[in-house]
């Protein structure tokens, strides 16, 4: 998952000459994406050759981007927003959520320009996320703790890892497969050792701590779901530095997608199958939607999914199984259940891919 290999053999009768590189981090950057993708289309019709090519390319990967850095701080901040709105918060609870993202973004920036590995910036993301929702509970303001520590978090949850590593195993790359479970599992790790951190460090200053519950929201219409998820997959597109012209576009196929999948969940279908269904219908789309906008599929599959992760259930899943469970204890349900998630997602993305590329 982290290694490139290329070789290339002139003849049989000479020895083939071998490069490999090791990727140190990796960052979603749907801007240089694009515009790699069309370079790529050129050099197949025949409209660059090698030299310029090459050259393009480097000019693609050295050019910064048009995006301040505090627009896609804000537009962190606005994805936890929406997050928040799909929890079912109120305003406090949505605001809360939007100032946290942006201090952890701003941290995190700060830890990955020392290049600290991912671990210690989950870590201390989960930390102030914690003390923030805290800080704000002891305040004589009416809020549920939990509720604010789960949407605070929101940006840290390792879902897109998780799906993606059993979209590699789906497709047959068990070893990359299992190279992106164990980081997804590290990364959910790390905001548990975070918030545990941030409780110790509150109960210490003698901060009153109430029972917090892992994961909790609450139940949402769907208006406000399609809404929520809208404007997370919107903002969550514009944050990676998705070209303007499509953030609109992914809006409409997320609202619709969650729209989707609560519409067959409330005709008594299983979680896993009407999740599957709404990402079918995120697969089909996304050929149509990223031919006419004339961005890679990924771009629009991404951000369309991003409200649907089960990062929440890994999340709760861990933090219960941490404190000790049995067999039957609620965290290890919890886990099934985002592994049941996070297969259908992948599932359902990779057969609509299946049935609209010939189409």
């Amino acid at each position: 998952s982290t290694s490139l290999a290329i070789s290339y053999q002139a003849n049989p009768e000479e020895p083939a000459l071998a490069s490999a590189r090791q990727v140190t981090r990796r960052a979603i950057d749907y801007d240089h994406l694009t515009q790699v993708d069309h370079l790529v289309r050129r050099v197949l019709d025949g409209l660059v050759d090698v030299h310029e090519a090459r050259s393009e390319l480097a000019q693609i990967v050295s050019t910064g981007h048009d995006r301040r850095r505090w627009a896609v701080t804000g537009g962190w901040g606005l994805m936890c927003g929406g997050v928040a709105i799909q929890l079912g918060g109120g305003p406090l609870v949505i605001a809360l959520a939007v100032v946290s993202a942006i201090l952890i973004d701003k941290v995190q920036d700060r830890m990955q320009r020392r290049r600290m590995p991912s671990f210690y910036q989950q870590v201390v993301g989960g930390g102030v996320a914690t003390l923030l929702a805290l800080g704000v509970g002891a305040t004589p303001l009416s809020v549920n703790v939990s509720l604010v520590v789960t949407a605070n978090i929101i940006m840290l949850l390792a879902g897109i890892g998780f799906m993606g590593a059993l979209q590699d195993a789906l497709t047959g790359f068990y070893v990359t497969a299992s190279a992106r479970l164990l980081e997804a599992f590290l990364a959910t790790a790390g905001i548990i050792a975070g918030v545990t951190g941030g409780l110790s460090v509150a109960s210490s200053l003698g901060v009153r701590i109430p029972q917090l519950e892992p994961g909790v929201a609450n139940l949402q219409s769907a208006g406000m779901l399609a809404l929520g998820s809208a404007i997370a997959a919107s903002a969550f597109a514009y944050s990676t530095y998705a070209p303007r012209r499509i953030l609109v576009p992914i809006a409409l196929v997320a609202g619709t997608a969650i729209t989707i999948s609560r519409v067959i969940e409330l005709a008594e279908v299983g979680r896993a199958w009407s999740v599957a269904i709404a990402a079918l219908f995120v697969g089909l789309v996304s050929f149509t939607v990223s031919g006419r906008m004339r961005v890679p599929p990924l771009v629009v599959v991404v951000p369309a999914i991003v409200p649907m992760l089960p990062g929440l259930s890994i999340y709760r899943g861990l933090t219960l199984l941490s404190e000790g469970g049995s067999a039957t204890s609620p965290g290890l349900l919890a886990m099934v259940a985002a592994i049941s998630v996070a297969i259908a997602l992948a599932s359902g993305v990779i057969l609509g891919e299946y049935v609209a590329q010939p189409l």
